[in-house]
């Protein structure tokens, strides 16, 4: 028993939690895996105690909020037209996986990759089914439960439609505009593909049929630590960039700052 407690404090006990696959279908989960990061990454905090989550970048271009309050209530991520891109905005409904919105959010602090984005690279990668529908092109989870689609109205409006849902109907839809910055789009959907389990604590798990479950046994210090960790890369990847940017170490933080700030944001 020593051993077990050894590093934890003798009166911490574990508490039960549940690792949750799909993802899409394990339920909302914390705001703070989102709030907090974006906070790290020196985003401003507008929210207003007791109501709705609301953030803005650091250039004031990008507005963050969660509204949980209303119906039907969820995610509102709103860019301002900048010279490298169009207006556009994005809509998620509340049961939307933090650790799937994070896949949007996070790249929102990160440069843009050099390389073309590919929005249905990682759904590919893990084997989901893609198809033309019509006018529409739809990518869809092997299980069945989760959908990526770009959609295109009669009326020749396009948008990114994607979701997860279970045989009862329980889970969420979300909605980009065609003008969000396609390597946004497709961190979200290599979140959505990411075949790894997410973890809920005990009583917030949602009931569904098409759910695996696996109980496991997390510390209070263990999970702060987790948490800690993510806060941390992103200090490190933000004090890493206003290095780079600062005229009085820039020659010596740029090949050092950079690279060890996105190693530390992985």
């Amino acid at each position: 028993m020593k051993r077990t407690w050894q590093g934890w404090g003798p009166d911490e006990q574990a508490e039960q939690h549940y690792l949750v696959h799909p993802r899409g279908l394990a339920g909302g989960g914390d705001v703070r895996h989102i709030s907090e990061f974006l906070r790290a990454s020196g985003w401003r905090d507008h929210s207003k105690t007791g109501g709705p989550l609301a953030l803005e970048s650091p250039d004031r271009t990008i507005r963050i909020a969660y509204d949980p309050y209303v119906l039907p209530g969820g995610w509102t991520i709103h860019g301002a037209a900048t010279r490298h891109s169009n207006e556009w905005s994005a809509h998620l409904g509340r049961q939307t996986p933090v650790e799937i919105v994070a896949g949007l959010t996070d790249a929102l602090t990160r440069p843009r990759s050099a390389h073309a984005p590919n929005v249905w690279a990682p759904l590919q990668e893990q084997n989901w089914h893609t198809r033309f529908e019509g006018e529409h092109y739809t990518a869809t989870s092997p299980d069945g439960t989760a959908w990526m689609q770009y959609h295109q109205s009669p009326d020749g409006e396009a948008m990114w439609w994607t979701g997860a849902k279970d045989s009862q109907g329980n889970g969420w839809t979300a909605n980009f505009s065609p003008s969000t910055p396609m390597h946004l789009v497709q961190a979200f959907s290599t979140e959505l593909a990411n075949p790894d389990p997410v973890m809920r604590p005990r009583g917030r798990v949602p009931l569904s049929a098409q759910i695996r479950t696996w109980s496991v046994s997390v510390k209070p210090s263990q999970l702060s630590a987790w948490q800690q960790a993510r806060i941390t890369a992103a200090r490190a990847t933000t004090w890493a960039r206003n290095s780079v940017r600062s005229p009085h170490t820039r020659p010596a933080a740029r090949p050092h700052a950079h690279t060890g700030g996105a190693r530390a944001h992985r």
